[in-house]
């Protein structure tokens, strides 16, 4: 309390020396310079989107050691590097990619969730199930494609045959004693298989599994017979004298195995069946995110190790922007209805 007659220090104004006023004007400054600096950084974050800023999932709808879990580890590996994230491989096999698909179709539209897709999860599936799970147009956003794969027709040894030719003389002379394995109903070993029953008048019993590797594993032991299989995942045992390469089905030699025929020039003309993977956002992923995707996977696409890696698989390196996978989507989705219905293939 202040009482009357005294004076109130509290009314005189400070008065501050020169050496005071110029520590605050100091303060001050350096106060503003590290605001800015702040802003900056925030900006800079901004501008790039924050985009990743935690791990991000790749669902592969086949089992480990497959192609399309072998094309997703080489991508996944770079793509981590590239974003400063670890990008997980989540192998989900089943029902000829559906299951992983549908997973893939349901996750949340922010990015960190991607899906090595194939030809037959967004291509052969809509016209061989009767019910599908997802829709591959709508539930999906078009990364990049991936790879083109040649199917190699592989046998295992104890099978006495050379060639297409002597296939078809042999399965002839032998009904219902050859299968082949796939690594699921719809994808594109099925329907290579089936393409070809249609095309020589045969029929080759069909056996799906969960994946290409553990056909391939059946195919070693002999439990099935023969593969229109992926060429990486067949490939290393050929080269290992484990399986006979009888052919490839592309229109074209494939160059990691120039002597072996294509199916066409062994008998079968315009016979033609490639495989093709790609990558995937959720549906409704922002367009900035998918477009950062896109631009990594065609610098990693363009990178001589992967290059390398995937000519040593018998993959061909495809980079593309969304648009075009887009497209090239719809055209093989009606290519392949064609084959479907003409072999009387389904799956319910």
């Amino acid at each position: 309390m202040v009482r009357a007659g005294s004076k109130d220090n509290r009314s005189k104004p400070m008065r501050l020396d020169s050496q005071t006023s110029t520590t605050r004007r100091r303060l001050l400054a350096a106060g503003v310079a590290l605001a800015t600096t702040i802003a900056g950084f925030a900006g800079a974050a901004h501008a790039q989107g924050g985009y990743p800023t935690k791990p991000i999932t790749m669902i592969v709808p086949f089992s480990a050691g497959g192609t399309t879990d072998i094309l997703a580890r080489i991508v996944g590996l770079q793509l981590g590097k590239a974003l400063g994230q670890p990008v997980v491989i989540d192998n989900r096999p089943g029902a000829g990619g559906n299951i992983g698909a549908s997973l893939a179709a349901k996750a949340p539209a922010d990015g960190y969730t991607l899906f090595m897709g194939t030809i037959g999860t967004h291509a052969i599936n809509q016209s061989l199930y009767s019910k599908l799970p997802y829709d591959p147009v709508k539930d999906f956003a078009p990364i990049s494609r991936v790879a083109m794969v040649p199917n190699l027709v592989v046998v295992n040894p104890k099978v006495p045959v050379n060639n297409i030719k002597e296939l078809v003389a042999y399965v002839k002379a032998n009904p219902d004693k050859l299968s082949y394995g796939s690594s699921g109903s719809g994808s594109s070993m099925h329907l290579s298989g089936e393409l070809f029953n249609s095309m020589t008048g045969l029929h080759i019993q069909h056996i799906p599994y969960k994946g290409s590797a553990p056909a391939v594993n059946d195919l070693l032991g002999n439990q099935i017979g023969l593969m229109f299989d992926n060429m990486p995942s067949s490939y290393p045992h050929v080269k290992a004298g484990k399986l006979r390469a009888i052919a490839v089905t592309s229109a074209k030699r494939s160059p990691a195995l120039p002597n072996v025929p294509t199916v066409a020039e062994s008998g079968v003309p315009g016979y033609e069946a490639t495989s093709w993977f790609a990558l995937y956002a959720t549906g409704g992923t922002p367009q900035a995110i998918v477009d950062r995707l896109n631009a990594e996977v065609v610098k990693i696409l363009a990178m001589p190790e992967v290059k390398k890696q995937m000519a040593d698989q018998g993959a061909e390196p495809y980079p593309e922007k969304p648009a075009q996978l887009a497209g090239f989507m719809k055209s093989e989705t009606a290519k392949w209805a064609k084959v479907v219905k003409a072999s009387g293939a389904t799956v319910d």
